[in-house]
């Protein structure tokens, strides 16, 4: 699967539900967003069904996202239908980590080969500040249930936020010395309603990899995870068990190299995250419709690049809409 600029499109990443336990103050308004109804989110029969179509056509990577996807009851029965998908070579997903230690096994169990724990804090009091929730979130817990599972290469994902936790990046790069966990830190994008963040908040990749340099004695760039479908540039540290690694949307963006396509909670397929072209396959799967020529023409029109520069965020209220 190639779309018109020659990118080879192998890996769609899932929404399983548009709702959070979490209201972490860069991705989704503190009273939520409008939910969508039951009735329009797809099953888990009809996101297999949707895999099923696309597998023979190269599609060989999933993540499932959310909102937060672990909310979303029997996951991993989820998981093992996509498993049992001819062509599908890898599964991720992405979490708040806070159901990991109940989870983890299951879904490890049912066929997830590993996750993606969001992680913008390693103190209590600014998680809660952060997640605007208190639900006892640990990270290192979370990666310890996550990695105990077999769930590996297990990385964190860190949205710096300039003057609320940028002052712990250093914290974060020294847990690669100790432990075999991936760090990605992400630029912040400010979209939709950010609880007051700007473009000021942003920190950019440059100075973040300083500053984690600077805590680990050094880095030099690295291979990374052995497994990744994403955009992270990784570096390490002598000798350390992990990684460091940057993603860098707003001063160093990656389009050329895009490789994804989203689907929506409600069936619709998402060609760029801030663009605005999407097509629906929700209606079109339910009245038996062959996806396939659906899906070519979507490929035919995915842009060549973001306008999240040019504040254009294709019409997201908040991230938590699309999974990041």
């Amino acid at each position: 699967m190639y779309d018109s600029f020659n990118r080879k499109i192998n890996y769609l990443r899932i929404s399983v539900t548009d709702r959070c336990n979490f209201r972490c103050v860069y991705c989704m308004p503190l009273e939520g967003l409008e939910w969508l109804p039951k009735t329009d989110i797809l099953t888990y029969e009809e996101i297999a069904g949707v895999v099923r179509q696309l597998a023979p056509l190269g599609l060989r990577r999933l993540r499932i996202t959310g909102g937060e996807p672990t909310i979303r009851p029997q996951l991993a029965s989820l998981i093992a239908m996509l498993k049992a998908v001819p062509g599908v070579e890898d599964i991720a997903l992405s979490t708040n980590g806070v159901k990991l230690p109940t989870l983890a096994a299951p879904l490890a169990d049912a066929g997830l080969d590993r996750v993606n724990v969001s992680a913008d804090s390693l103190r209590p009091e600014r998680i809660r500040a952060i997640a605007r929730r208190d639900l006892g979130f640990d990270p290192v817990g979370a990666l310890r249930a996550a990695s105990g599972a077999g769930l590996n290469p297990v990385k964190f994902n860190v949205v710096v936020m300039r003057g609320i936790n940028d002052d712990e990046i250093a914290d974060f790069a020294r847990l690669t010395l100790d432990h075999a966990v991936h760090v990605r830190f992400i630029e912040l994008m400010p979209v939709g309603e950010m609880a007051g963040l700007t473009w000021e908040h942003v920190v950019p990749s440059d100075e973040v990899l300083d500053r984690a340099a600077a805590a680990v004695g050094g880095v030099t760039p690295s291979d990374g995870p052995r497994i990744g479908n994403g955009p992270a540039k990784y570096y390490s540290a002598a000798g350390a068990p992990g990684t460091i690694g940057v993603i860098t949307p707003m001063s160093h963006t990656y389009c050329g190299t895009c490789n994804r396509v989203r689907l929506t909670a409600d069936g619709r397929l998402r060609t760029c995250l801030y663009g605005d072209h999407e097509v629906n396959l929700r209606d079109p799967l339910r009245a038996g419709t062959p996806l396939e020529p659906l899906f070519v023409t979507a490929l035919a029109n995915k842009p060549k690049e973001h306008n999240l520069l040019q504040m254009q965020v294709g019409g997201l209220k908040a991230l938590s809409q699309v999974g990041g």
